[in-house]
């Protein structure tokens, strides 16, 4: 058996016992297909991943960089308590008017809102506003500006807040320190900041399945 068989058949297998689909998730997909979106939403098991780093956190307030369809925002949205709230960042216009009616049909559209435009923008609208601190960032979004997402993420979190950057395996190219593609590059810096920045300590994991070769780095911010 090939090793990307292999790796989509654990990853079916931990998908059917651990991270089943419901009819909010497998609807949000659906949607999301039918409305052309790329099919770049996390797994299922990553979505997983990311609901329980919520919960074991105690999240409250949240964070998301890159919305798409809204598969992600479902899964953290999920682990908020009733009066939690979280805030998603979409470019696309398109995408965000998909996010919001999954988020809906989730029962999730009182707690969560999608604003759009350029992140960068938004996260500087989001900032003069003064807004609590959010206790989970997740970021998965356009690679370019990765830094400047961690940047933000920084100055909007607090200690004892996570980071979760997306998608810094890159197929193993995340390693070519010479190359020209821009995603790569800002990755690299992304991961040079988690680092080198006095107020996080972090980590990253490769990981295989069914999004094929990849990975995320998960920081924590410091006092």
């Amino acid at each position: 058996m090939t090793e990307p068989r292999l790796w989509n058949d654990v990853d079916d297998y931990f998908t059917a016992l651990l991270a089943p689909p419901d009819d909010a998730l497998s609807a949000a997909l659906r949607d999301s297909d039918a409305a052309g979106l790329p099919h770049i939403n996390v797994a299922p098991t990553h979505g997983k991943l990311l609901h329980l780093l919520a919960v074991i956190q105690g999240a409250r307030r949240i964070l998301e960089i890159g919305t798409l369809g809204g598969y992600s925002t479902i899964w953290l949205g999920r682990a908020l308590p009733a009066d939690g709230r979280l805030i998603s960042l979409e470019y696309a216009e398109k995408h965000a008017e998909v996010a919001r009616r999954n988020l809906a049909r989730a029962g999730l559209d009182k707690i969560t809102e999608v604003r759009v435009g350029p992140a960068l923008d938004s996260l500087a609208e989001l900032a003069d506003e003064r807004p609590d601190p959010f206790d989970l960032v997740f970021i998965d979004a356009d690679k370019v500006n990765n830094p400047h997402y961690v940047e933000w993420a920084v100055k909007l979190t607090r200690p004892g807040s996570l980071i979760v950057l997306d998608n810094v395996v890159r197929g193993g190219a995340v390693t070519d320190a010479t190359g020209d593609d821009p995603n790569i590059r800002g990755t690299r810096a992304a991961l040079e900041l988690f680092a080198s920045h006095p107020k996080l300590d972090a980590t990253a994991i490769q990981t295989v399945g069914v999004k094929g070769y990849d990975g995320f780095a998960l920081a924590r911010v410091l006092p």
